[in-house]
């Protein structure tokens, strides 16, 4: 399949002009006959949601969303989304026919100048979902750093990581260089969950934060086979094999001794002990 990255910038709030900017995106990748387009997190309405004056969320099935899907060509998105009650930081990814997953950012920073768990909740769920291409799954930005998560979408079966994101540089201890990080890893996690592993970062400048791009995948044996300029807006297409991953998997089966059993087990002695629940 041909994935495109689409590194792009957005307006914060300003989701109607955001969404048709993502439409000239969408038509570019299908003239490149791409299979699936890859938007950073939060591209419909921008990082800071804390500094709009009112609320812009909208549902995932709202016809702004499902209005994007193309008989041509997958799509994922990443909006504020209204579930009711709450709000969340999603990525919806839209088939042919319409919504097929939406996943709600778990692990929402709140340190530094990083403030979403002011305007969001953290999600409950990591699923892998089918799509015509193969079995995939979500983690929105900082829930790949979470070591667990791209252990569990592997558990599900998911051959292929969407990694939507808003990273920037310029904050944190000097020690944390946000780019080599990821770079690590991005290598790192694909090469240990035998897996393919899309990364789309933003670029542009929003209240002083810089997001970097650098958008890129990298192989089941974790070697990036495309990589987006730094800081520049960028269309970059990729051609994978989704079934490497299967066959990487059956060569090395890392992810098969996974003991869900044993695993299972010792978290619950942890709770028990007095851990997170």
């Amino acid at each position: 399949m041909r994935i495109a990255l689409a590194q792009v910038d957005c307006v914060l709030g300003e989701v109607d002009g955001n969404i048709e900017r993502a439409r000239d995106w969408i038509d570019d990748a299908v003239d490149q006959h791409a299979d699936l387009i890859v938007f950073p997190e939060l591209n419909l309405h921008g990082y800071s949601l804390g500094m709009l004056e009112k609320d812009s969320s909208i549902r995932s099935t709202d016809p702004m969303i499902t209005g994007l899907c193309r008989p041509e060509i997958d799509v994922l998105v990443g909006f504020h989304e209204d579930g009711g009650v709450r709000a969340y930081n999603s990525a919806a990814y839209l088939g042919a026919d319409g919504l097929v997953h939406t996943h709600r950012k778990l692990y929402l920073p709140n340190y530094l100048v990083w403030e979403e768990r002011k305007y969001c909740s953290p999600g409950q769920a990591m699923r892998a979902y089918d799509t015509r291409f193969g079995r995939m799954a979500t983690l929105i930005c900082n829930d790949a750093w979470q070591s667990v998560l791209p252990w569990l979408a592997a558990q599900d079966g998911a051959e292929v990581l969407l990694v939507p994101t808003n990273s920037a540089t310029g904050f944190g201890p000097e020690s944390l260089n946000t780019v080599e990080y990821w770079e690590q890893l991005l290598s790192f996690t694909a090469r240990m969950q035998q897996c393919w592993v899309v990364f789309v970062n933003r670029v542009g400048v929003e209240r002083g934060a810089r997001f970097w791009g650098g958008s890129r995948v990298i192989d089941p044996s974790g070697q990036v086979v495309a990589i987006a300029p730094m800081d520049d807006p960028a269309l970059v297409l990729a051609d994978i094999d989704v079934s490497a991953s299967r066959r990487r998997r059956r060569q090395v089966p890392l992810v098969a001794e996974a003991r869900l059993a044993l695993i299972a087990r010792e978290l619950d002695r942890m709770i028990r002990d007095g851990g997170d629940g």
